[in-house]
């Protein structure tokens, strides 16, 4: 069984027992979350279950595992003329969240 959600603006695909990285939350380590925009749902029969644009009920419960930080995201600028550059870049701050189950009614 898996399951598509979004988290943060983003899909991500889910399965019970899979680590998986989300956008920053604010739940500290340890702490359960419940991911309710369940956008599409697959069972180990074959059969699914799409929404439009949630599956109405489905909910993705997961815990909270840690902290970390997305790879260097590297911005270069630069105009033609005059001798203008300027680099600067991010990581992006992610929450570890390891799935514990998907539930649909």
């Amino acid at each position: 069984m898996y399951a598509i959600i979004d988290s943060g603006g983003r899909q991500v695909r889910v399965e019970p027992g899979a680590v998986v990285s989300v956008y920053r939350r604010p739940e500290p380590a340890g702490e359960s979350v419940t991911f309710n925009s369940v956008l599409f749902v697959a069972s180990d029969d074959g059969a699914f279950i799409s929404g439009s644009p949630h599956v109405a009920g489905a909910t993705v419960t997961a815990v909270v595992d840690g902290e970390a930080q997305g790879k260097k995201i590297r911005v270069f600028v630069k105009r033609r003329r005059g001798g203008m550059r300027k680099t600067s870049g991010h990581r992006t701050q992610l929450t570890r969240v390891r799935i514990t189950s998907i539930e649909t009614r």
